[in-house]
């Protein structure tokens, strides 16, 4: 299963009970985090956008360990500013790291920017969903079949979605939940690995008032699959997965 976010902490604060259930539940799992985090308004002690960079791969690399990822990876584009960004570019780093995974299930934001519409995470969805479809064509990116990798199609994409809005904020247009993840005791599994991100402290409160009202679930939407059909309510992420060959 891979994971595909805007910044550190995305991993914790969106997918974290997840990522720690299905890890212990033998998945391997890889999160690809498109930026370092260093437009962050909170800052910690960083004194420049290099440094706070530098402190959020650590904090990133804990959270993971947290949660047990099996892979995670901070690729370098700018933080605020994927939307200025090459798409095809980073399409293609997200069908190298789909193609060198090989994934059955990819989870990212929808289209709308979760909750709170960042800008940044509405651009990783789309880059997520290109790359989940063109991860799987043989003329997409064929000069990475030169170093010895082959096209992947993931199965399922999914969006993580809500079952309510933010009333600070306009309100967002979320994706209808077809799956509910119970994370049950990972909950407090997901807060620790948040709470990995020490530079982002204040926002330790807001995070945790916000999850309570979720409680002890995830929801995603069931974006696309290689097994269509009508949409039915689902329990687990990998309802349908074949093995692969």
């Amino acid at each position: 299963m891979m994971c595909i976010t805007a910044h550190p902490d995305d991993e914790a604060a969106n997918f974290g009970g997840s990522l720690r259930l299905y890890r212990d539940r033998n998945v391997e799992t890889c999160v690809v985090c498109l930026t370092p985090g260093q437009a962050a308004r909170n800052r910690g002690t960083a004194k420049d956008d290099h440094e706070l960079a530098a402190i959020r791969r650590k904090e990133f690399a804990a959270s993971c360990d947290i949660l047990q990822v099996t892979r995670g990876i901070v690729l370098d584009y700018l933080d605020g500013h994927l939307h200025q960004q090459d798409l095809y570019k980073i399409v293609c780093d997200l069908t190298l790291q789909i193609r060198q995974f090989r994934p059955q299930v990819v989870l990212t934001f929808g289209p709308e920017g979760g909750v709170t519409a960042h800008m940044d995470h509405s651009m990783a969805s789309v880059f997520a969903t290109l790359a989940f479809h063109w991860a799987g064509r043989s003329n997409r990116y064929p000069d990475q079949f030169d170093e010895g990798l082959k096209a992947h199609q993931v199965q399922k994409l999914y969006y993580s979605t809500a079952d309510f809005n933010l009333e600070d904020r306009e309100p967002v247009a979320l994706g209808p939940q077809t799956t509910v993840i119970e994370i049950g005791s990972y909950l407090e599994t997901k807060v620790q690995a948040f709470r990995a991100h020490k530079t982002q402290s204040g926002l330790f409160e807001l995070f945790e008032e916000r999850i309570s009202r979720g409680a002890r679930r995830e929801m995603f939407h069931l974006a696309a699959s290689m097994s269509p059909g009508l949409a039915v309510q689902e329990t687990d992420l990998f309802a349908g997965v074949r093995e692969e060959d």
